[in-house]
């Protein structure tokens, strides 16, 4: 039976969990990707914040405290009156956060990522250090993930491009599963060396 996970997200919460474990993730979270991650590094995380970013990082420590990042460049319409619509929603690629994502939870209290093919090191003793996890969603079911996506309630630097903007979104029972936990377990370092094993037999038979 899948976890219902509800933002804010408490460490307690984040650090229950193990890999393998199913979760529902249900609340208002922000996609964030490249972009959206070196911005933060530059400008909150490296240093003093410039004046000219204060209300953004408001928005920022406040809405992401307990909450959730996906990694993640919609496909979004814009109705008439104003209003947007995500119409895809599939994950992206997690991996080129990894300079950015341990920072990210220490900084901002982030309890979760979002996104697919899981992460590394660094990333693995965030989520141990800072109470954390990483989420796998379902890679190619764009469409279908978007159905979790109820509501935007706000973008954030449109000017990055609309897959790179901060997209503020409430969803309802997001599916995922677990696959870098709190603990220091990773299903896809394991994945890794059971790899390398492989190739090294292979090679070692040749």
């Amino acid at each position: 039976m899948a976890t219902k996970l509800t933002v804010p997200i408490s460490e307690q919460q984040v650090r229950d969990l193990a890999v393998g474990d199913q979760v529902l993730v249900s609340g208002v979270i922000f996609t964030g990707r490249d972009t959206a991650h070196k911005y933060m590094m530059d400008n909150f995380i490296k240093g003093t914040w410039p004046a000219s970013e204060k209300e953004m990082y408001e928005i920022l420590k406040k809405g992401l405290a307990g909450s959730v990042i996906y990694h993640c460049g919609p496909v979004v319409k814009k109705h008439d009156d104003g209003k947007y619509e995500f119409v895809a929603a599939g994950p992206t690629t997690s991996i080129r956060e990894e300079p950015y994502q341990a920072d990210v939870f220490g900084h901002f209290g982030v309890r979760a990522v979002i996104g697919k093919g899981g992460m590394r090191d660094k990333t693995l003793a965030g989520c141990k250090q800072h109470g954390a996890v990483y989420l796998h969603a379902i890679g190619g079911a764009a469409t279908l993930i978007a159905e979790s996506v109820k509501e935007v309630v706000n973008v954030h630097k449109l000017d990055f491009g609309v897959p790179e903007a901060f997209w503020e979104i409430r969803v309802e029972d997001f599916p995922c599963v677990v696959t870098m936990d709190a603990n220091g377990q990773s299903l896809h370092a394991e994945v890794q060396a059971d790899s390398e094993k492989k190739l090294n037999e292979i090679l070692q038979s040749a």
